[in-house]
């Protein structure tokens, strides 16, 4: 059953690849195919890496514009990403705001964080869900900063 949305933040020319590698370390112990959609915010709309990553796995890209996103709570906001978009995080609320559409509801209602924002080689990846679960901690970031346009 494809219950998950995949919030994606990355770094300006980003490849298919690191892109791939970053939402598959994420996943953990959840499957490939229970991906519903992946979202990132609208400045990411010709992002080459991100358009590949999506065509070769069939996968929807959800678009949010920075007021949407701005409407979501971000609990560790980034530094980075309010310098360059002037929004408190990417891969979060996306990935809350592609799980509520999913649903036709409210984000602080049904959508939840399976997985708080994880940093793999300039890629930031989040899972959320219309399927209430506990969200929890992932232990495989690295340290890098993501580099946003």
């Amino acid at each position: 059953m494809k219950t998950l949305s995949i919030g994606i933040g990355c770094r300006l020319h980003s490849s298919a690849e690191q892109i791939e590698a970053a939402v598959r370390a994420t996943l953990d112990s959840h499957a490939f195919d229970e991906i519903h959609a992946i979202a990132s915010v609208d400045t990411k709309a010709h992002e080459a890496g991100l358009l590949e990553f999506c065509a070769r796995h069939a996968l929807p890209l959800k678009l949010f514009s920075r007021a949407q996103i701005a409407a979501i709570a971000v609990d560790d906001p980034s530094a980075a990403v309010r310098e360059h978009l002037g929004i408190d995080g990417v891969c979060e609320p996306c990935a809350l705001l592609a799980a509520a559409d999913a649903s036709d509801r409210a984000v602080s209602r049904n959508a939840r964080l399976l997985v708080r924002k994880t940093i793999h080689d300039g890629v930031t990846v989040a899972i959320a869900s219309s399927i209430a679960q506990p969200a929890r901690e992932q232990t495989n970031n690295d340290s890098e900063e993501q580099d946003l346009p």
